[in-house]
């Protein structure tokens, strides 16, 4: 029987820009602070290849046993697809001489535990040094920079048909967005959850035809094109809330949930994530918006007390990037990525004064 687990931790050893780290999780929000170039995207594709690749496999049918022999060639074509790069060594950290990138993915329920190693030469042989017992029975959601509505009609079959130089990240969130919606004994829960959201975006968002539209009062049936794109990243998380995939026991995965959108619409999507994260769902995001990070922690010091979280600050370190972790923002110096935001609120008070 596959399982529901969140994250617990995850090992790494000369792994892109880590030297060796151990990044602990909590079931509900986590946040990954870090200027650009530290590897905050990689924190993401890293579990989240290894989650998604366990789900795929417990679907197939006739049902497979988890084996080493079956998961080496799959995991190595996962990480390879996620990352989008030539070969696995792309992901070893550059060392002097011969070495090994290593992970470890390790679940609340241990059964569904990974762990892995690559030569730095390597292209495409990996070895599973741990195997699990169990599958894991839900696909995780991974959100990128970008929205995926408007690019969806088409997507799958293009992508699954033709070579294409995107991450296979967006092939498994179109995927899921592409699901029926709810029905039945879970209705009630799903029109719940997704209440804040349609108040924000004045409607339900539907998919006719292999397209999507916001449908409401005073918009009629507005393609996703026409809606701004701060809206269309709420809309996918609708989708998702609906089809299920965002409801109990889920996984998101967001990078940068700030991008291109507005201080108002940051602030709602900061409450949507502590709503999702109520609704059973772990998230990880990762970002280096001060704005984001304050409104999360103004939150969850009123409204979302109850949300259990974990902050990790990225460094850089005397052997590779360095990780900082705490259960409140105060925790996790030096918050270099906000350094910049901190220094022009203070120049921007100066010539004002």
């Amino acid at each position: 029987m596959p399982r529901t687990s969140p994250l617990r931790a995850i090992d790494l050893k000369n792994f892109t820009a880590f030297g060796k780290s151990r990044l602990r999780f909590s079931p509900g929000l986590n946040v990954i602070v870090g200027e650009n170039g530290l590897g905050k995207t990689h924190l993401l594709k890293l579990p989240y290849a290894a989650m998604a690749l366990s789900a795929e496999l417990g679907k197939k049918q006739p049902p497979l046993q988890p084996s080493k022999t079956l998961l080496q060639p799959a995991m190595a074509q996962k990480l390879v697809d996620v990352f989008r790069t030539e070969g696995l060594g792309r992901l070893a950290r550059r060392k002097q001489g011969r070495s090994r990138c290593e992970a470890r993915v390790e679940f609340t329920e241990r059964r569904c535990n990974l762990g892995f190693s690559f030569a730095t030469q390597s292209r495409s042989e990996v070895v599973v040094e741990e195997a699990p017992s169990e599958w894991l029975g839900k696909a995780p959601v991974f959100l990128p920079t970008r929205e995926l509505l408007t690019i969806y009609p088409g997507f799958v079959s293009l992508y699954d048909g033709r070579h294409l130089e995107f991450e296979e990240t967006w092939r498994d969130t179109c995927v899921l967005l592409g699901e029926p919606a709810l029905r039945g004994p879970n209705e009630r829960e799903t029109a719940r959850a997704l209440a804040p959201l349609e108040d924000e975006l004045g409607g339900k968002i539907v998919l006719d035809k292999g397209r999507f539209y916001l449908r409401g009062p005073g918009v009629g049936s507005l393609e996703m094109p026409l809606v701004a794109e701060g809206h269309r990243k709420l809309a996918m998380l609708a989708r998702l809330i609906a089809t299920g995939s965002l409801l109990d026991k889920g996984c998101l995965f967001w990078d940068e949930p700030e991008s291109n959108l507005n201080p108002k619409l940051i602030r709602e999507i900061s409450r949507v994530l502590l709503h999702v994260c109520k609704n059973g769902v772990q998230v990880i995001a990762a970002t280096h918006s001060l704005f984001l990070l304050r409104e999360l922690d103004m939150l969850l010091k009123k409204e979302f007390k109850d949300v259990e979280r974990r902050y990790s600050a990225l460094g850089k370190g005397a052997d590779g990037v360095a990780v900082a972790q705490g259960e409140c923002v105060e925790e996790i110096e030096p918050l270099t990525a906000l350094d910049e935001e901190l220094r022009q609120s203070d120049r921007f008070l100066e010539e004002s004064a």
